[in-house]
Parts: C-alpha cells; structure tokens; sequence
C-alpha cells in the first residue's frame, strides 16, 4: 500500500512572522511530498510495500540508500510539523518541564544545547531532543537520519525534532541558520512534546 501524505496540522501562514508562508507551503508541497513520492516508488513490490513507516524506519539497515532518505524525510517531516503549532513556544511546564531542569541544568541551557545541536549541524540535518534509556539527550543526525533508525549514531525515542536543512529556512532567513531556530522556539507545540515524552517514559 502507497502512503499517503499527511495533513499539515494548520495554515500555511499560521506560523508567522516564525516561519513564513511560503516557506512552510514550499516545504511541505514540494519537498515533503517528494519524499513520499520517492518513497512509494523505492517500496514499490517489495516487501516493505505492506509496512508501516516506523518499523521500515527501525530495521532501515535492511534497504537501500532511497528508502532510507525517503522513508527518514517523510517521517521526518510528519514529526516535525506535529511539533509546531500556532501561538506556542514558551517553556514546558509539568513532568517535562521539571525533567528537562534536571537533565541539563534549567530551560536556558537546554535551549543553549539544544540550538547549538542545530546550528553546529555540517550541511543538512536535523537536531533532536530524544528519550534514552529513561533519560533526556541532544543529539544531531545527518541528512534525513533520524534516532529511531538502527544506523543512528544517536539513538532513542524522539520528542522534539528540528529542521536545519536550508530549504527549511533560506527564503526568510538566508544563511542566517541561527536566526531561524532562534525563531522555531516561538512555535514549538510543547503538549504534543510533553505527550511524547509521557509514552517514550
């Protein structure tokens, strides 16, 4: 069975003056759906044609080089726009909110560590915050890698993931990559991060 791309969780513009309009139909229209595309064409008659996503992505040593770009930008890119949402940003509060206090100090430096993950990414990747082993990490992976794929330098249940890839920022930002996730704080959807971190526990 062919996947099927999800729905953006809001309006293209619902993000501004964070992420632009445009940015976000580009990357979503064209990128993210070319990723899928990709994808279905790569499992077309094999037998991860009756998978899902994730376990595809959990044993994606088992595929070739197209499956595993592909399959990571589309569950990438689900999992980034699922971590947004209008009028967000701030700081978590409840059980991730005190976790993240205890893992890396206050939320100050964690968002410090958190951004250098992303800004000190070489070329294209993405940062992330992940579960492991009961335990909060930074960690960065390349291209359209990601910390639940069994090649992953850095492993564990993912619960806030960021895009630095250029295409996510260079109409509105340019080369200015820091500027961009400086921004991104503003739209983070910290319930679904927190619902993350609760089924990850």
């Amino acid at each position: 069975m062919a996947f099927t791309l999800p729905a953006l969780p809001y309006s293209y513009g619902a993000l501004e003056p964070h992420i632009d309009a445009q940015t976000m139909e580009i990357h979503y229209t064209k990128h993210h759906q070319a990723y899928l595309n990709n994808l279905n064409n790569a499992i077309k008659g094999t037998d991860a044609d009756n998978l899902g996503i994730e376990e595809i992505i959990k044993n994606i040593s088992k595929y070739p080089m197209p499956v595993r770009n592909n399959g990571g930008g589309l569950w990438n890119h689900t999992f980034f726009w699922e971590s947004m949402a209008p009028n967000s940003g701030g700081e978590p509060s409840g059980v991730l909110g005190v976790a993240i206090d205890a893992a890396f100090g206050s939320f100050t430096k964690f968002k410090e560590d958190f951004s250098n993950a992303g800004i000190t990414r070489f070329g294209s990747g993405w940062a992330w915050l992940v579960v492991q082993d009961g335990a909060l990490k930074i960690g960065s992976t390349p291209n359209q890698d990601n910390p639940l794929m069994d090649i992953s330098e850095l492993k564990g249940s993912p619960i806030l993931g960021l895009d630095v890839w250029e295409h996510a920022y260079y109409l509105k930002y340019q080369n200015r990559r820091p500027d961009y996730i400086g921004a991104w704080w503003n739209t983070i959807n910290w319930e679904q991060v927190s619902r993350r971190f609760h089924d990850a526990k």
